[in-house]
């Protein structure tokens, strides 16, 4: 990201390596999954309106789920270390937001709708009071514990009144707008490209 004097300015703090390997030709050959995403203003929708929530985020959701042994080779890569293929599901994949959202579908398939909400490796857990809240939460993690379902308890978020779901802010109110969201949006600058359209419109 170029700052204001036109220096690189690091978006995010890097602990570790970060690979982005070119999948281009194998997404091309695999047969394609469309098992669909959660409707997100349908979503939105059964969330907002409840007095508590529980906001939790994925482990490196995509590497929990194992890529069948006879499948691994075909995510073989070759850097300056030598070659190596994945053995757990990884980004740049085409099938892989299908395949991560129909397992979580399958772990809480009794619970969405009535006390929680999955958007990928995004988990809201809600409830008309502080109990059944904590309940619902209990119910959730004790499920994810028998699925072996690792969560980041840094972007985890408990017993809130209000949180942050998919660029929309949640409440008892209803729905808004996240502020931020809408400050980031106004300092852009006006597009003039075909580039800077797209660039504009995947912001919004």
């Amino acid at each position: 990201l170029l700052g204001s004097i036109r220096k690189l300015v690091p978006t995010r703090l890097v602990t570790g390596w970060r690979v982005c390997i070119d999948y281009r030709k194998l997404n091309e050959a695999i047969r394609k999954d469309h098992f669909p995403l959660s409707f997100m203003d349908q979503m939105l929708e059964r969330l907002a309106g409840n007095k508590y929530y529980c906001f939790l985020d994925g482990f490196s959701g995509y590497f929990q789920i194992p890529i069948d042994p006879k499948d691994q080779e075909k995510t073989t890569f070759t850097c300056s270390y030598g070659t190596f293929a994945y053995k757990r599901m990884l980004f740049g994949l085409c099938n892989a937001p299908g395949t991560f959202q129909r397992c979580m579908m399958a772990i809480f398939h009794d619970m969405i709708e009535r006390t929680m909400e999955v958007f990928m490796d995004d988990f809201s857990v809600f409830g008309n009071s502080f109990s059944t809240c904590l309940t619902n939460l209990e119910n959730m993690l004790k499920r994810g514990e028998d699925a072996k379902l690792a969560l980041n308890w840094e972007k985890s978020h408990f017993m809130v009144k209000e949180g942050i779901v998919l660029g929309h802010k949640i409440s008892k109110k209803g729905i808004e707008v996240d502020k931020a969201k809408i400050e980031v949006i106004s300092k852009l600058p006006h597009p003039t490209t075909v580039k800077g359209i797209r660039s504009f419109l995947g912001h919004a």
